[in-house]
């Protein structure tokens, strides 16, 4: 069945079959897992770093960015999840998924060069990144 919303739980290890509907949160090992919000059943987890996925918690729901896309799963599922809530995408087609790919693994490399001190200063956004992202992931480096 469909979701439409999660609950949150905070905990150290996430079971290994979650409960339907439930997000767990583990912060000693930057994870968050969940069941697919499509219903599918398929364990969905979300590594967190500034190079994977944000989470956000405001003392009475979390928030979880970029999207979720299942796009190596039959059911294909694009969602966001916000304040415990699903917002459902769009499926992507093939090649935006390819590119969305190549974007990420592109600013995962940058992130761990600058991490590793191999690379210059970004002083402007890159080619294709949105500039709020840009600037997000400006402020996060520098506090």
């Amino acid at each position: 069945m469909r979701r439409e919303a999660f609950v949150h739980e905070f905990t150290e290890y996430v079971p290994r079959d979650p409960d339907d509907g439930v997000i767990y949160v583990s912060i000693r090992f930057r994870t968050v897992v969940h069941k697919c919000a499509c219903g599918c059943g398929t364990k969905i987890a979300t590594p967190l770093s500034p190079a994977n996925w944000t989470l956000t918690y405001d003392g009475d729901a979390i928030s979880l960015s970029p999207s979720v896309g299942g796009w190596g799963l039959p059911c294909r599922s694009h969602y966001w999840i916000t304040s415990n809530q699903v917002r459902w995408s769009g499926q992507w087609a093939d090649a935006r998924i390819a590119a969305g790919r190549a974007r990420d693994d592109e600013e995962r490399r940058h992130y761990f060069e600058q991490r590793a001190g191999t690379s210059g200063t970004v002083t402007q956004p890159r080619q294709g990144q949105p500039r709020a992202r840009w600037l997000r992931r400006l402020s996060r480096r520098q506090g």
